[in-house]
């Protein structure tokens, strides 16, 4: 029986919703990172990195590369990195439109001036 595309895709972004995951990805946009300095940059203990990693690559995302005793890893393909552009695109959009909406709470917010009334004529 063949899994139905939406639900496919559903658990497609379910693996990527981990922000050491999508971390990960972001660092090897550049090329192949060694699992040192993904654990430098991410501050993690080496097991849950280790962990992250291991969906990653069974997902096909990432691959790895062992160059003597260092372990890199870097992208299986361009696609996901131009996903992760996507999905900055997205949220720039969305938070930009949240700014606008906060200028416009924060503008609400702010007291009516009150009329100070002229004295008509003089007593």
């Amino acid at each position: 029986m063949q899994v139905p595309l939406y639900q496919a895709k559903a658990e497609f972004f379910r693996m990527l919703g981990h922000p050491v995951r999508i971390r990960v990805l972001e660092l090897l946009q550049g090329g192949p990172v060694a699992v040192r300095d993904l654990l430098t940059e991410i501050e993690i203990e080496p097991s849950s990195l280790s962990q992250q990693l291991a969906v990653l690559r069974r997902a096909g995302i990432v691959v790895s590369i062992r160059e003597g005793s260092t372990v890199s890893y870097a992208l299986a393909g361009g696609d996901v990195a131009e996903l992760l552009r996507a999905a900055r695109r997205i949220l720039t959009e969305l938070l930009a439109g949240q700014n606008e909406l906060l200028a416009e709470l924060r503008q609400a917010d702010l007291p009516v001036p009150v009329p100070v009334p002229v004295p008509q004529g003089g007593t």
